[in-house]
């Protein structure tokens, strides 16, 4: 399959044909510039502070719409 004639809407859905060329790219890369420039220690540190923050929260019901 040509590269140039991926529709990635229509191919996403399947898994995706070409990694390196899809629209995420950019998210991609922002992902592995924390990964090398952030230590293993602080994002321990970051991920302990978002489950605290969750746990502190109160419960949230959900009431179905049918009873």
């Amino acid at each position: 399959m040509n590269p140039d004639q991926v529709n990635c809407e229509a191919d996403s859905s399947n898994g995706g044909v070409s990694e390196d060329r899809s629209q995420n790219e950019e998210y991609q890369n922002q992902a592995s510039q924390f990964i090398k420039n952030t230590s293993l220690d602080k994002m321990i540190e970051m991920a302990e502070i978002a489950r605290m923050k969750k746990l502190s929260e109160p419960p949230k019901w959900v009431i179905p719409d049918e009873i």
